[in-house]
Protein backbone atom coordinates (compact mmCIF):
# COMPACT_ATOMS: atom_id res chain seq x y z
CA UNK A 1 0.00 0.00 0.00
CA UNK A 2 1.43 3.77 -0.68
CA UNK A 3 0.88 7.02 0.78
CA UNK A 4 -1.85 9.00 -0.54
CA UNK A 5 -1.64 13.26 -0.43
CA UNK A 6 -4.57 15.33 0.81
CA UNK A 7 -4.44 17.23 -1.91
CA UNK A 8 -6.27 16.49 -5.29
CA UNK A 9 -9.49 17.60 -7.54
CA UNK A 10 -12.32 15.54 -9.35
CA UNK A 11 -15.19 16.34 -11.50
CA UNK A 12 -18.00 14.75 -12.79
CA UNK A 13 -20.98 15.98 -15.76
CA UNK A 14 -23.57 14.97 -17.47
CA UNK A 15 -27.33 15.46 -18.22
CA UNK A 16 -30.38 13.79 -17.09
CA UNK A 17 -33.80 14.99 -19.27
CA UNK A 18 -33.75 18.67 -19.12
CA UNK A 19 -31.32 18.58 -16.25
CA UNK A 20 -27.74 19.05 -16.44
CA UNK A 21 -25.62 18.93 -13.64
CA UNK A 22 -21.73 18.67 -12.18
CA UNK A 23 -20.36 17.33 -9.27
CA UNK A 24 -17.11 18.93 -7.95
CA UNK A 25 -14.83 17.68 -5.45
CA UNK A 26 -11.83 18.82 -3.91
CA UNK A 27 -9.87 18.16 -0.80
CA UNK A 28 -6.84 20.23 1.26
CA UNK A 29 -4.65 19.23 3.84
CA UNK A 30 -6.39 19.00 7.31
CA UNK A 31 -5.95 17.53 10.82
CA UNK A 32 -8.87 15.33 10.63
CA UNK A 33 -11.64 15.04 8.07
CA UNK A 34 -13.97 17.20 7.17
CA UNK A 35 -16.52 17.15 4.77
CA UNK A 36 -18.77 20.27 3.84
CA UNK A 37 -21.31 19.24 0.94
CA UNK A 38 -23.53 22.03 -0.99
CA UNK A 39 -26.45 20.98 -3.06
CA UNK A 40 -29.30 21.87 -4.66
CA UNK A 41 -32.28 22.52 -2.83
CA UNK A 42 -34.13 19.31 -2.23
CA UNK A 43 -31.11 17.26 -3.35
CA UNK A 44 -29.92 17.03 0.66
CA UNK A 45 -30.80 13.80 0.63
CA UNK A 46 -28.16 13.22 -2.57
CA UNK A 47 -25.67 15.38 -0.86
CA UNK A 48 -25.37 13.07 2.27
CA UNK A 49 -25.02 9.91 0.59
CA UNK A 50 -22.54 11.78 -1.42
CA UNK A 51 -20.77 12.93 1.90
CA UNK A 52 -20.84 8.99 3.24
CA UNK A 53 -18.95 7.55 0.31
CA UNK A 54 -16.26 10.54 0.77
CA UNK A 55 -16.18 9.74 4.34
CA UNK A 56 -15.64 5.81 3.50
CA UNK A 57 -13.40 6.00 1.34
CA UNK A 58 -10.97 8.75 2.83
CA UNK A 59 -9.28 8.89 6.20
CA UNK A 60 -7.90 12.83 6.08
CA UNK A 61 -8.45 16.32 4.70
CA UNK A 62 -11.23 19.21 4.34
CA UNK A 63 -13.20 18.35 1.55
CA UNK A 64 -15.82 20.36 -0.44
CA UNK A 65 -18.37 18.66 -1.96
CA UNK A 66 -20.29 20.89 -4.58
CA UNK A 67 -23.37 20.23 -6.64
CA UNK A 68 -24.40 22.10 -9.21
CA UNK A 69 -27.56 21.90 -11.39
CA UNK A 70 -29.84 24.19 -14.12
CA UNK A 71 -32.47 23.10 -16.13
CA UNK A 72 -33.22 23.57 -20.00
CA UNK A 73 -36.69 25.26 -20.96
CA UNK A 74 -39.16 22.37 -22.52
CA UNK A 75 -42.72 22.51 -23.42
CA UNK A 76 -45.07 20.77 -21.26
CA UNK A 77 -46.37 17.56 -23.15
CA UNK A 78 -50.28 17.86 -23.74
CA UNK A 79 -52.51 14.37 -23.66
CA UNK A 80 -55.91 14.64 -24.43
CA UNK A 81 -58.07 11.53 -23.14
CA UNK A 82 -59.98 10.53 -25.97
CA UNK A 83 -61.88 8.16 -24.46
CA UNK A 84 -63.68 10.80 -22.49
CA UNK A 85 -63.88 12.79 -25.33
CA UNK A 86 -66.08 10.74 -27.08
CA UNK A 87 -68.27 9.97 -23.98
CA UNK A 88 -69.04 13.15 -23.52
CA UNK A 89 -69.61 14.36 -27.37
CA UNK A 90 -72.02 10.87 -27.38
CA UNK A 91 -73.54 11.87 -24.38
CA UNK A 92 -74.29 15.44 -25.41
CA UNK A 93 -75.89 14.34 -28.44
CA UNK A 94 -78.50 12.33 -26.45
CA UNK A 95 -79.51 15.02 -24.41
CA UNK A 96 -82.53 17.26 -25.56
CA UNK A 97 -81.26 20.83 -25.82
CA UNK A 98 -83.91 23.43 -24.76
CA UNK A 99 -85.08 25.91 -27.57
CA UNK A 100 -82.08 28.31 -27.80
CA UNK A 101 -79.31 26.52 -26.56
CA UNK A 102 -77.07 24.72 -29.26
CA UNK A 103 -75.07 21.79 -28.80
CA UNK A 104 -71.60 22.58 -26.78
CA UNK A 105 -68.78 22.77 -29.75
CA UNK A 106 -65.63 21.06 -29.02
CA UNK A 107 -63.68 23.71 -27.06
CA UNK A 108 -66.36 23.77 -24.86
CA UNK A 109 -65.55 20.23 -24.45
CA UNK A 110 -61.89 20.14 -24.20
CA UNK A 111 -62.35 23.21 -21.43
CA UNK A 112 -63.78 20.40 -19.15
CA UNK A 113 -61.80 18.87 -16.33
CA UNK A 114 -60.13 16.25 -16.98
CA UNK A 115 -60.79 15.97 -21.16
CA UNK A 116 -57.21 17.90 -21.64
CA UNK A 117 -53.86 16.81 -18.72
CA UNK A 118 -51.35 19.12 -19.08
CA UNK A 119 -47.92 17.37 -18.26
CA UNK A 120 -44.91 19.11 -17.17
CA UNK A 121 -41.54 18.23 -17.63
CA UNK A 122 -40.24 17.77 -14.01
CA UNK A 123 -37.45 15.59 -15.65
CA UNK A 124 -37.77 12.21 -13.59
CA UNK A 125 -36.76 13.36 -10.54
CA UNK A 126 -35.76 9.64 -9.68
CA UNK A 127 -33.53 9.01 -13.09
CA UNK A 128 -31.72 12.14 -11.56
CA UNK A 129 -31.59 11.15 -8.46
CA UNK A 130 -29.64 7.86 -9.65
CA UNK A 131 -27.40 9.25 -11.78
CA UNK A 132 -26.11 11.64 -9.52
CA UNK A 133 -25.64 9.07 -7.52
CA UNK A 134 -24.11 7.02 -9.94
CA UNK A 135 -21.99 9.83 -10.70
CA UNK A 136 -20.73 10.36 -6.69
CA UNK A 137 -19.18 6.92 -6.46
CA UNK A 138 -16.96 8.06 -10.15
CA UNK A 139 -16.51 11.18 -8.09
CA UNK A 140 -15.03 10.28 -4.74
CA UNK A 141 -12.99 7.19 -7.01
CA UNK A 142 -11.78 9.42 -9.59
CA UNK A 143 -10.23 11.79 -6.30
CA UNK A 144 -8.71 8.42 -4.49
CA UNK A 145 -7.38 8.26 -7.57
CA UNK A 146 -5.88 11.57 -8.43
CA UNK A 147 -4.52 11.80 -4.30
CA UNK A 148 -2.50 8.20 -4.68
CA UNK A 149 -1.03 9.64 -8.05
CA UNK A 150 0.40 12.49 -5.95
CA UNK A 151 0.97 10.39 -2.89
CA UNK A 152 3.55 8.39 -5.41
CA UNK A 153 5.23 11.57 -6.29
CA UNK A 154 5.44 12.35 -2.58
CA UNK A 155 6.73 9.27 -1.54
CA UNK A 156 9.68 9.72 -4.01
CA UNK A 157 10.47 12.94 -2.67
CA UNK A 158 9.97 12.25 1.00
CA UNK A 159 12.18 8.87 0.55
CA UNK A 160 15.38 10.90 -0.93
CA UNK A 161 14.85 13.33 1.75
CA UNK A 162 14.84 10.65 4.32
CA UNK A 163 17.73 9.06 2.12
CA UNK A 164 19.74 12.51 2.72
CA UNK A 165 19.26 12.74 6.27
CA UNK A 166 20.81 9.35 6.65
CA UNK A 167 23.76 10.71 4.77
CA UNK A 168 24.39 13.32 7.12
CA UNK A 169 24.32 11.34 9.99
CA UNK A 170 26.53 9.26 8.68
CA UNK A 171 28.55 12.18 7.87
CA UNK A 172 28.07 13.08 12.06
CA UNK A 173 29.27 10.04 12.88
CA UNK A 174 32.30 10.11 10.83
CA UNK A 175 33.63 13.70 11.79
CA UNK A 176 36.76 14.10 12.59
CA UNK A 177 35.60 16.13 15.25
CA UNK A 178 34.09 13.29 17.39
CA UNK A 179 37.32 11.26 17.06
CA UNK A 180 38.72 10.99 21.09
CA UNK A 181 41.93 12.79 19.99
CA UNK A 182 40.22 15.82 18.71
CA UNK A 183 37.69 15.66 22.08
CA UNK A 184 40.27 15.53 24.13
CA UNK A 185 42.22 18.32 22.64
CA UNK A 186 39.14 20.69 22.88
CA UNK A 187 38.53 19.01 26.35
CA UNK A 188 41.99 20.19 27.38
CA UNK A 189 42.18 23.40 25.95
CA UNK A 190 38.89 24.63 28.07
CA UNK A 191 40.06 23.41 30.93
CA UNK A 192 43.44 25.33 30.42
CA UNK A 193 41.24 28.50 29.68
CA UNK A 194 39.30 27.77 32.46
CA UNK A 195 42.62 27.49 34.85
CA UNK A 196 43.60 30.70 34.09
CA UNK A 197 41.14 32.00 36.75
CA UNK A 198 43.21 32.19 39.67
CA UNK A 199 40.04 32.17 42.32
CA UNK A 200 38.98 29.21 40.22
CA UNK A 201 37.31 26.32 42.51
CA UNK A 202 39.19 22.74 41.98
CA UNK A 203 35.68 21.06 42.74
CA UNK A 204 34.11 23.25 40.60
CA UNK A 205 36.61 22.81 37.55
CA UNK A 206 36.05 18.93 37.99
CA UNK A 207 32.17 19.90 37.42
CA UNK A 208 33.09 21.96 34.47
CA UNK A 209 34.90 19.26 32.70
CA UNK A 210 32.61 16.81 33.08
CA UNK A 211 29.70 18.65 31.33
CA UNK A 212 32.33 19.80 28.68
CA UNK A 213 32.76 16.04 28.30
CA UNK A 214 29.18 15.37 28.20
CA UNK A 215 28.54 18.26 26.13
CA UNK A 216 31.18 16.88 23.57
CA UNK A 217 29.27 13.07 23.19
CA UNK A 218 26.49 12.87 20.41
CA UNK A 219 26.34 9.70 20.71
CA UNK A 220 22.83 9.75 22.11
CA UNK A 221 21.34 11.97 19.41
CA UNK A 222 23.13 9.59 16.60
CA UNK A 223 21.33 6.58 17.90
CA UNK A 224 18.00 8.23 18.21
CA UNK A 225 18.39 10.21 14.84
CA UNK A 226 18.92 6.42 13.05
CA UNK A 227 16.10 5.14 14.79
CA UNK A 228 13.99 7.71 13.86
CA UNK A 229 15.28 7.78 10.70
CA UNK A 230 14.38 3.69 10.34
CA UNK A 231 10.62 4.17 11.76
CA UNK A 232 10.16 7.10 8.88
CA UNK A 233 11.27 4.41 6.49
CA UNK A 234 9.02 1.97 7.67
CA UNK A 235 5.76 3.83 7.58
CA UNK A 236 7.14 5.09 4.54
CA UNK A 237 7.22 1.01 3.37
CA UNK A 238 3.95 0.42 5.25
CA UNK A 239 1.62 3.36 3.58
CA UNK A 240 -2.02 3.96 4.31
CA UNK A 241 -2.61 6.75 6.77
CA UNK A 242 0.19 7.14 8.32
CA UNK A 243 0.88 11.04 7.71
CA UNK A 244 0.17 11.94 11.32
CA UNK A 245 2.83 9.46 12.46
CA UNK A 246 5.51 11.02 9.33
CA UNK A 247 4.44 14.21 11.39
CA UNK A 248 5.48 13.04 14.71
CA UNK A 249 8.98 11.85 13.25
CA UNK A 250 9.40 14.95 12.08
CA UNK A 251 9.28 17.06 15.05
CA UNK A 252 11.49 13.88 16.78
CA UNK A 253 14.19 14.66 14.14
CA UNK A 254 14.07 18.19 14.58
CA UNK A 255 14.43 18.09 18.12
CA UNK A 256 17.56 15.72 18.03
CA UNK A 257 19.37 18.33 15.15
CA UNK A 258 18.70 20.82 17.14
CA UNK A 259 20.42 18.94 20.18
CA UNK A 260 23.31 17.75 17.67
CA UNK A 261 23.91 21.62 16.46
CA UNK A 262 23.76 22.86 20.20
CA UNK A 263 26.27 20.37 21.51
CA UNK A 264 28.80 20.24 18.11
CA UNK A 265 31.69 22.08 19.55
CA UNK A 266 32.90 22.22 16.38
CA UNK A 267 32.75 23.91 12.48
CA UNK A 268 32.52 21.08 10.60
CA UNK A 269 30.01 19.07 12.92
CA UNK A 270 27.58 22.23 13.39
CA UNK A 271 27.87 22.71 9.85
CA UNK A 272 26.32 18.80 9.22
CA UNK A 273 23.90 19.95 11.90
CA UNK A 274 22.45 22.95 10.15
CA UNK A 275 22.28 20.85 6.84
CA UNK A 276 20.41 18.61 8.28
CA UNK A 277 18.02 20.82 10.16
CA UNK A 278 17.42 22.44 6.47
CA UNK A 279 16.49 18.96 5.06
CA UNK A 280 14.31 17.69 8.29
CA UNK A 281 12.60 21.06 7.92
CA UNK A 282 12.00 20.14 3.83
CA UNK A 283 10.52 16.34 5.11
CA UNK A 284 8.19 18.41 7.81
CA UNK A 285 6.71 20.53 5.22
CA UNK A 286 6.06 17.40 2.83
CA UNK A 287 4.48 15.66 5.23
CA UNK A 288 2.01 17.80 6.20
CA UNK A 289 0.34 16.72 2.77
CA UNK A 290 0.24 12.85 3.47
CA UNK A 291 -2.46 11.74 4.34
Amino acid sequence: MSIASMTGFARETGTTGPAHWAWELKSVNGRGLEVRVRVPTGLDAVGEEARALVQKRLGRGTCHLTLTLSRTESAPRVRINETLLASLAEAVTRVPMPLGITLPSVDGLLSLRGVVEVEEDAGDDEALRRDLAAAALRLVAALVEVRRAEGRALAEIVGGQLAAMADLVEAAEACPARQPEAVKARLAAQVASLMEVASFDPARLHQEAVLLAARADVREEIDRLRAHLSAARDLLATGGAVGRRLDFLAQELGREANTLCAKANDVSLSRIGLDLKAVVEQFREQVQNVE
